[in-house]
């Protein structure tokens, strides 16, 4: 990728600056390099910019190249810094020496630099020796409009029959219900928007040509337009408009026959007109008319703009139906008091109703059992995707019989080849890549770069934001960290649907975990394969070769164990021939370890080691971990590895640090050294309460942003707190008899207004009573944990505005402490009430309390007294209730005053009989509510 050439451009100037005065011969080279890389990073934009169709094979084989001469001066660079680095307050002697000693690299790499300089001109003149013009790189622009019913418009209509819809008929009905409705004159009748949004293939386009159809007969005039990536304001919208007049002035002509002279002559004028003449007809024609016009597939707000400038206010109870890929510009068309519409994906029992109607001709069709197992596979891979699965389905409709069973195997194993190769699914990949097109440059390599991971993997967000760090794909902005930047990158994907959000929100707001759809995720291996981003080892990918290795990923194959020798012996081959020092990250997702383990030593250039989960991993491998000296991303989470060597701490450019869930017990005071690491997390597998103890020193780790688990127990430590001034999370574990200690922590804290996530336990139950000394609250804490006891919840944590959720457990609270505070909160979506956090007689929520803005209530404290009452006014905003039944049982009184509750989830042992009967008390209030305020009861057993 170009980011390779800007990183080495990065490089090269550091080493011109440093190096130039001790050897001109040196900085020359590495000038005129630089001169040629970045003559490179450009094209290599360009190419990364250009749309697939705009770009042929030989020019992308060149683009290879140039991205491979990139890499190469980016290694040749790094690996004449890490052999002659010299180590700080050396003696003049030692420097001397060192010095001396250093020539002799310096003048090979000029040497080096000269051969990278002429692999560069002979790439270019091969380039100008076949002609090739630099044309071929300018993006293509896309058709302005696209037919209105593409390829998948029908993909969810089995039949021809337009009551029989796939997966999508009640979502049809649900938004028809929405779009006509009109409960407040006055507000209704105003002109709508309604955005569908989703993922490309989920059938956005079918549900809005459904709901048209529902619709037809409350709508005096209706238009359906689909909008193109390179859509502009000017003759792409005087097209638009254009296609919408036609299909008006023929509604008209079709409902009064005795004009169609008149509209006819009409028809002929449309096509003279400028934009704004055009608008003015549309004016014309709908002035006085109820219309509904759907405006297909938007991706910027821009073209949404001027498209809507130019369609006529209404007074009529008109509406528009807004479909789109991207989240951001959804929120931007719709109305702000409908919000949007997410398309759902289909379900198993839906997926496999419209698999059999393409793959067998009938939804009642039966799927023969020696197939069954590959379709359910294949439905997996699907996930939900119409499109996939009219697609794949489509494709294995000739072969139907049992005998058919291995290419029915074939075809599940290579879905992501058989896109680049076969007409049928050719429409699927190309409507999946135009999301990825659609990307900017610099968020093409980021997602590209999730092509490292398996399919269905839950990837960690914090895992992957410094991943993209290490690697060098996250641009410098001012004014904002690379970990800021790193997270805009990260929501600009979710927006975009490009990943998925999973598991919770954090304490900023951000999904904890994403995942990428397995058709995504094909479309992202196909094109990491082609641009040697990638080399994925394992699984699915056996066979695979691979000229050189950049980013390796070894994934745990489900093959005989020859294959998987066979595999080690294709790495190990590898690294023989071409050693392992082009590698610059290395994940290792195989359960029973590698081969590989054994040869780390060799990874001299590693950005990135990341053996999560990794069962191979001994001791022994740790120490040659420390002789990585451009590491900066190091994960050994959730592995076995029970010693962290004290030269650790010689990586001193190491930003990120996962040892949780391991065997280790303490961590070297030689982490002290580390002033770039960001991020650390520590904690002993088979003891929670063995963490991080900081060392004196911690303050010099000036760019700490997170530690997850530490325990304070000195007074210096708890003084060098409040001096890091990048801190945003920060969990600390203190104990009740060094009460030297908690004043000064509590001072500490006080002065680090930049924390947005804080946690707070104390050892045995303890008290924290020192919280309540706090002068004053990191004011934009957003996540607050407290986990100890206490007299009563401090005063400062009503006057956190900006908190979104809190924890509370062992702080044995009565009475109004607890909800008596936090209703004060503006901002509040989130209580979780553990073991002993309430010990009252009873919990009230009171009228009086009123929660703004709170959405889910967790309370598994089951030491406190059974009742939990909620009264009128007390939570109006509340949709997620969880409850944990004690050995006393639980009564729910209230719950008819939570009007938006949409889920009640009670959890216990099967025999406790308050349970069942809470259950069945909440099953009846759920079914005297309107359909559409039901709310969903689950009940699960421990």
């Amino acid at each position: 990728m170009e980011r390779a050439a800007q990183q080495v451009l990065s490089n090269a100037g550091q080493l011109v600056g440093e190096e130039f005065r001790l050897l001109r011969t040196v900085g020359g080279e590495v000038a005129e390099l630089r001169d040629e890389l970045a003559t490179m990073s450009a094209l290599l934009r360009m190419h990364t910019e250009a749309e697939d169709g705009a770009v042929d094979h030989f020019v992308r084989e060149w683009m290879k190249q140039l991205r491979e001469l990139a890499y190469d001066a980016e290694d040749c660079i790094d690996l004449y810094i890490f052999r002659i680095k010299c180590g700080p307050k050396l003696g003049v002697y030692i420097w001397c020496k060192r010095q001396f000693e250093r020539l002799l690299p310096r003048y090979r790499l000029a040497g080096k630099m000269r051969a990278l300089r002429a692999r560069a001109v002979a790439i270019s003149e091969r380039h100008a020796r076949h002609g090739v013009s630099r044309d071929a790189l300018g993006r293509s622009r896309s058709l302005a409009l696209v037919p209105v019913l593409g390829a998948s418009a029908h993909a969810l209509r089995p039949t021809n029959d337009p009551d029989q819809l796939v997966g999508v008929a009640e979502q049809a009905i649900d938004l028809a219900n929405k779009v006509q409705a009109v409960t407040d004159k006055e507000r209704d009748m105003n002109l709508k928007v309604f955005s569908i949004v989703g993922f490309g293939g989920l059938g956005k386009t079918t549900l809005a040509m459904e709901v048209c159809r529902q619709l037809e007969t409350d709508f005096d005039r209706q238009a359906n337009v689909s909008v193109s990536q390179a859509f502009d304001g000017g003759k792409d919208l005087q097209v638009l408009l254009k296609r919408v007049l036609h299909q008006v002035a023929k509604a008209k002509s079709q409902n009064d026959k005795g004009i169609n002279e008149e509209v006819n002559d009409s028809l002929g004028a449309i096509d003279a007109m400028d934009v704004d003449q055009l608008a003015t007809k549309l004016k014309e024609f709908l002035d006085d008319k109820r219309y509904l016009i759907v405006v297909d597939d938007v991706w910027t707000i821009s073209a949404w703009d001027a498209i809507q400038s130019k369609l006529p206010s209404s007074r009529h109870g008109s509406r528009i139906i807004v479909t789109t890929r991207i989240d951001s510009v959804a929120k931007e068309c719709s109305d702000p008091t409908i919000g949007i519409y997410p398309i759902k994906q289909l379900n198993l029992a839906d997926s496999t109703k419209l698999f059999m109607s393409k793959a067998f001709g009938s939804v009642e069709a039966s799927c023969p059992t020696e197939l069954e197992s590959t379709m359910n596979k294949i439905l997996k891979k699907c996930g939900g995707l119409p499109l996939a699965i009219i697609s794949i389905g489509s494709l294995l409709a000739s072969y139907r019989s049992p005998e058919s069973k291995d290419m029915w195997d074939t075809i599940c194993k290579s879905i992501g080849s058989q896109m680049d190769s076969s007409p049928t699914l050719e429409g699927m990949r190309q409507i999946i890549t135009l999301s990825y097109n659609h990307l900017p440059y610099n968020l093409k390599g980021c997602m590209m770069y999730l092509s490292i991971f398996p399919e269905d993997y839950e990837i960690r967000t914090i895992r992957l934001l410094y991943r993209w760090i290490a690697e060098g794909l996250v641009e410098e902005k001012r004014g904002l960290t690379l970990k800021e930047v790193a997270e805009s990158y990260f929501d600009e994907l979710i927006s975009r649907s490009m990943i998925v959000p999973t598991s919770g929100m954090g304490y900023n707001g951000r999904a904890k975990a994403c995942r990428v759809h397995d058709m995504m995720l094909e479309v992202m291996v196909s094109k990491s394969l082609e641009a040697n981003f990638v080399s994925v080892v394992g699984s699915q990918y056996e066979g695979v070769s691979y000229d050189r290795i950049r980013r390796l990923s070894i994934h745990d194959a489900p093959m005989e164990s020859s294959s998987k020798k066979q595999n080690k012996k294709k790495i190990a081959g590898h690294g023989k021939s071409n050693g392992m020092k082009c590698v610059r990250s290395l994940t290792m997702f195989e359960i029973e370890g590698h081969s590989i383990l054994s040869r780390l030593r060799e990874f001299t250039l590693l950005r990135v080691l990341d053996l999560e989960g990794c069962k191979g991993l001994e001791n022994k491998h740790v120490k040659h971990i420390c002789g990585m000296y451009l590491l900066r991303f190091l994960s050994l989470r959730s592995t076995e590895v029970s010693v962290l060597p004290k030269k650790i701490g010689e990586l001193e450019h190491l930003q990120m640090l996962n040892v949780d869930w391991t065997c280790i017990e303490e961590l070297p005071e030689e982490l002290t050294k580390l002033e770039k690491l960001e991020h650390v997390d520590f904690r002993n597998k088979h003891d929670w309460s063995i963490m991080w103890t900081p060392p004196q020193g911690l303050s010099k780790m000036k760019a700490l942003r997170e530690v997850n688990y530490i325990i304070v127990n000195d007074v210096h430590v708890a003084k060098e707190v409040g001096e890091l001034g990048q801190l945003r999370q920060i969990g600390i574990w203190v104990s009740h008899e060094n009460q030297e200690v908690l004043p000064e922590l509590a001072c500490s804290l006080s002065k680090r207004y930049s924390l947005r996530s804080l946690s707070i336990g104390c050892f045995e139950q303890g008290p924290v009573n020192f919280l309540l000394q706090m002068e004053s609250p990191p004011r934009l804490l957003r996540h607050l944990y407290i986990d100890g006891d206490i007299n009563e919840l401090p005063n400062w944590v009503g006057s956190l505005a900006y908190l979104i959720d809190i924890d509370i457990m062992n702080t044995c609270l009565v009475g109004d402490q607890l909800f008596g505070v936090l209703c004060k909160l503006p901002n509040l979506q989130k209580i979780w009430l553990g073991p002993r956090g309430y010990i009252g007689h009873e919990l009230v929520a009171r009228t009086a309390h009123n929660f703004p803005m709170l959405r889910n209530l967790v309370c598994h404290c089951t030491s406190m007294h059974p009742t939990l009452q909620f009264e009128n006014g007390s939570m109006d905003k509340l949709e997620g209730l969880s409850v944990e039944f004690g050995a006393d049982g639980r009564s729910l009184v209230g719950i008819q005053h939570l009007p938006n509750l949409k889920e009640v989830e009670l959890i216990g042992v099967k025999d406790n009989s308050t349970l069942s009967n809470s259950l069945d008390q909440l099953i009846a209030e759920s079914k005297t509510r309107k359909e559409h305020n039901q709310f969903k009861v689950v009940a699960k057993y421990q």
